[in-house]
């Protein structure tokens, strides 16, 4: 791999803090790249514990270069969209299987051909391991596809989510199935998404992808749908708009009418049904049963447990006109190295006790999840009353001064010493052999010559981990925007864990204040949340960067992969 020109301070960085995560964007990293002739950094080959790598908007990134798929083996992200990537640039696959990647996006590179594994249309992999089995989402959208070829399906057999979009792709499943490809192929794709590109045949074959749910082939050149399409078991939304279709009726209906409509339009076979089709969609339906019943429900039950999904929207920071950022001063690497952040909008905590679980809920997750703040603590703010921008920084114990959840303000070395003695004395009126709880939290900053800290615009600490927040930024019931952090000394991945399991949990207790219908009325009137058909609105998740003191990504929540842990739960739209 060519040598780039000039240092990378970005991954001396990251080598040195052994990050998981790297962001590279700018006009200095083009440069750069540039000047290494079009490749991936050399420097980049010596960090093997790297989990996520971004570098978007390069173009001058032509190649990756050879091994960076033996080098980078706990991938599991990998973004490369807008740059100026060619197949050959690619290799085959991407150098080499990556046996933890999860997502890969090569959006807006300009692709005109794939290498076979990623779907090409070259010599398929045979009776080879997947080089991708991990791979649940792949992002070709924006590029210049015409074809695609079975490789795909052999290569990543776990694929959930497939984005072919603004491409020139004219048939579609096309080689993606075909013949000579491996049997049952896509056994859990669940989104395909071929809007905005040349597709003038939809093949009869589609209802062979058991798991789709989602399919969207707007804006390309059908004249027909197929009747195979209301044989897809799963399948519950479908975009057909902006195409010219011959049966005007249907094409009326493609433009107003929900996916279900249509497709029972297309299982009736549309205008001048006769015997022969009555036949043919009996066998169809039976087809479809069997389907159904195979896979363990039904169509029904499957609308149920969808409908029955909490959702939550994720607002990008680049669609965040404000977003907020935190920036981390080096000392909190030695003392409490990890933080990760999000903000979460729509919160309904005005009907009856839903202030008063909220603050259970968050306690019972410090007692279970975060192992009584051993592994992690959880800072909850009213956002209204957070001034940003934030600094993660670290204190001396006897110059750190916080105003705590109800007390006056206090410096942080007297605050311990009183809470140790108040739980000694609660050991002690309880009988207790071992101290308690919180007794156990107070033993983590043992030690320390400085404490960790978080600190507003205004040098205010609003939150002392792992031991209080500050009544500065206390939420109450009118709190409708919440700031969220977790803290840990022992790994990030920790911290996302537990900020999956808050956004839950929150997610759920929103639900449940608006089902149970508590306390006033004119309450739930304000909110506009009265109806039936408002008790699924999404809490919106705003994007939170945690930066280094130059500016340098660290820490970006949620990102692609975040929330996959309560996926199961959780409705995601990204």
């Amino acid at each position: 791999m060519a040598a780039a020109a000039g240092p990378w301070p970005e991954l001396e960085a990251a080598a040195r803090e052994r990050r998981r995560e790297l962001s590279l964007s700018g006009a200095a990293v083009a440069e750069r790249v540039a000047a290494g002739g079009g490749r991936l950094p050399e420097a980049l080959l010596a960090l093997p514990l790297l989990q996520s790598l971004e570098l978007s908007g390069c173009a001058a990134l032509r190649e990756l270069g050879p091994g960076v798929a033996a080098a980078l083996p706990a991938l599991h992200t990998l973004v490369l969209s807008r740059n100026a990537l060619g197949p050959a640039g690619l290799g085959e696959g991407l150098g080499g299987p990556l046996p933890a990647l999860r997502l890969l996006d090569l959006s807006g590179n300009g692709l005109e051909a794939l290498p076979a594994a990623l779907g090409g249309t070259g010599g398929g992999a045979g009776d080879a391991a997947p080089a991708f089995p991990q791979l649940r989402s792949l992002n070709l959208s924006a590029n210049r596809l015409r074809e695609l070829g079975p490789g795909l399906a052999r290569a990543a057999p776990q694929l959930q989510e497939l984005l072919l979009s603004g491409n020139r792709l004219r048939a579609l499943p096309g080689g993606l199935l075909a013949p000579d490809g491996p049997p049952a192929p896509f056994p859990l794709l669940s989104r395909l998404d071929a809007a905005d590109n040349e597709v003038a045949e939809l093949g009869a074959d589609i209802a062979a992808l058991p798991a789709l749910k989602s399919l969207d082939v707007a804006n390309n050149q059908l004249r027909e749908l197929p009747a195979a399409l209301a044989d897809c078991p799963r399948l519950k939304e479908a975009n057909f708009k902006g195409n010219q279709l011959r049966d005007k009726r249907l094409e009326k209906m493609v433009n107003g009418c929900q996916t279900k409509a249509i497709l029972e339009y297309l299982r009736a076979g549309g205008r001048g049904k006769g015997k022969a089709e009555t036949g043919r969609e009996d066998v169809r339906k039976k087809k479809r049963e069997k389907q159904q019943k195979k896979d363990g429900g039904d169509g029904e039950q499957d609308e149920v447990e969808e409908a029955s999904k909490l959702l939550v929207k994720v607002l990008h920071v680049s669609e965040n006109p404000a977003p907020l950022v935190v920036k981390v001063r080096p000392g909190v690497k030695d003392v409490r190295a990890f933080i990760v952040c999000c903000v979460l909008k729509g919160v309904n905590l005005k009907p009856g006790n839903a202030l008063k679980r909220f603050l259970t809920m968050q306690t019972k997750l410090h007692e279970d999840i975060c192992e009584k703040r051993t592994v992690a603590t959880i800072a909850t703010h009213d956002l209204q009353l957070v001034k940003a921008p934030l600094t993660y920084d670290v204190q001396p114990p006897d110059e750190l001064k916080i105003t705590p959840l109800g007390r006056k303000e206090i410096k942080a070395k007297d605050l311990l010493r009183q809470l140790q003695l108040e739980a000694e004395e609660q050991r002690k009126q309880k009988k207790r052999q071992n101290v308690s709880g919180l007794h156990r939290y107070l033993q983590l900053l043992d030690g320390k010559d400085s404490y960790p800290c978080l600190v507003d615009a205004e040098g205010a600490v609003i939150s002392f981990p792992p031991i209080t927040n500050s009544e500065k930024t206390k939420i109450r019931k009118e709190t409708r925007d919440l700031f969220l952090e977790v803290t840990s000394d022992t790994s990030l991945q920790i911290c996302k864990d537990v900020m999956d399991t808050l956004i839950l949990k929150i997610a759920e207790l929103n639900r449940s204040a608006l089902e149970n219908k508590e306390g006033s009325g004119s309450d739930m009137e304000s909110d506009a949340l009265c109806g039936p058909g408002n008790l699924n609105l999404p809490l919106v998740v705003e994007q939170v960067r945690v930066v280094d003191m130059d500016g340098n990504l660290k820490v970006l929540y949620p990102s692609k992969t975040d929330l996959a842990t309560v996926a199961s739960l959780l409705t995601v739209i990204r």
